[in-house]
């Protein structure tokens, strides 16, 4: 049994999902179907703004999901635990939810997920070498979440559970600035 190591309101709903779908042997069926659901959320202002908005009554959320779920074919089972936590009105924890399961997948693979924010897209060489550092590093197979961070100038940001590595050129630069302030 495979448990997240997400807490609260999320890390429960994922957990009690990842247990329905290992035993119905349908933990892949349900990850298509969360993935699909994560780009809709990424995608469609409307549709985080559904699930956000204490303004709309459950059973019209619900009304809406169900729509939505039906276009996207997910399976029974994926329809159904939707169902619960719009019925629960918890809709509003949906990413949280999505993300902790994918977590507890990972983790029943023996993989970890790395979440990389960068300047420019990485290539294909960059994000295998940096797979193969994290591997070496961290002992499991590597699933890299590429963002990118414009913002960041130059260099990466890692995570992979609590672990953060920054060397960005942001980064560096503010702590040049901080560094010059305190000798002035």
């Amino acid at each position: 049994m495979a448990k997240t190591s997400s807490s609260g309101i999320p890390g429960r709903y994922a957990n009690a999902l990842y247990e329905l779908a290992r035993e119905g042997h349908a933990a892949e069926a349900v990850e298509r179907d969360l993935k699909s659901l994560e780009r809709a959320l990424q995608t469609s202002a409307d549709l985080v703004r559904l699930i956000r908005s204490p303004v709309f009554s459950r059973d019209d959320q619900w009304r809406a999901m169900e729509a939505i779920l039906a276009r996207m074919s997910v399976s029974d089972l994926t329809r159904r635990f939707i169902g619960v936590v719009a019925a629960n009105r918890r809709l509003f924890v949906l990413p949280a939810i999505i993300a902790a399961y994918f977590a507890a997948l990972a983790k029943a693979r023996g993989e970890a997920t790395a979440s990389v924010q960068s300047a420019t897209e990485l290539s294909r060489a960059q994000a295998e070498a940096l797979k193969a550092s994290l591997k070496a590093a961290l002992g499991d197979k590597i699933n890299l979440i590429e963002k990118l961070e414009p913002a960041l100038l130059g260099g990466l940001v890692v995570r992979v559970g609590s672990l953060m590595v920054d060397s960005s050129l942001r980064t560096r630069l503010n702590s040049l600035e901080l560094a010059m302030r305190e000798a002035s």
